[in-house]
């Protein structure tokens, strides 16, 4: 049975911010980004060695986008050469959390996928 809306109107001032949020996740390459924070990257290289195929230009762009969301936090490290590191700020960490259902349903849907039929031509029932 679904679950009921917590408003009554997608017209509300929660749809706009709600949709926000998924624009932001659902850029190329966000996802792999704040998946390598979590997996312990820190330094430019380091995220653009676990993230296969993303050119420097792109990567630098979306930690920019995700610094100003304040989902990562960016240090520079007063050192000689100056050290720059990204981190997932408490709300990167608290949206990773809230996206942990989403990735269990993925990972659980990508497993029914791999079982269906061949002569159902992919089609799921």
């Amino acid at each position: 049975m679904p679950r009921q809306l917590e408003r009554s109107s997608i017209h509300d001032e929660t749809c706009p911010r709600f949709q926000e949020t998924l624009e932001t996740v659902g850029r190329r390459w966000t996802g792999s980004i704040l998946m390598a924070a979590t997996q312990g990257a820190r330094r430019f290289g380091e995220y653009r060695a676990v993230i296969h195929g993303i050119s420097d230009r792109l990567l630098s762009q979306r930690l920019k986008e995700l610094e100003a969301e304040g989902l990562i936090e960016r240090t520079v490290v007063p050192t000689t050469p100056v050290q720059i590191t990204y981190t997932l700020s408490p709300a990167g960490e608290a949206l990773l959390e809230a996206l942990q259902p989403l990735v269990r349903w993925s990972i659980r849907r990508t497993a029914e996928n791999t079982h269906l039929s061949p002569d159902t031509g992919g089609a799921h029932t």
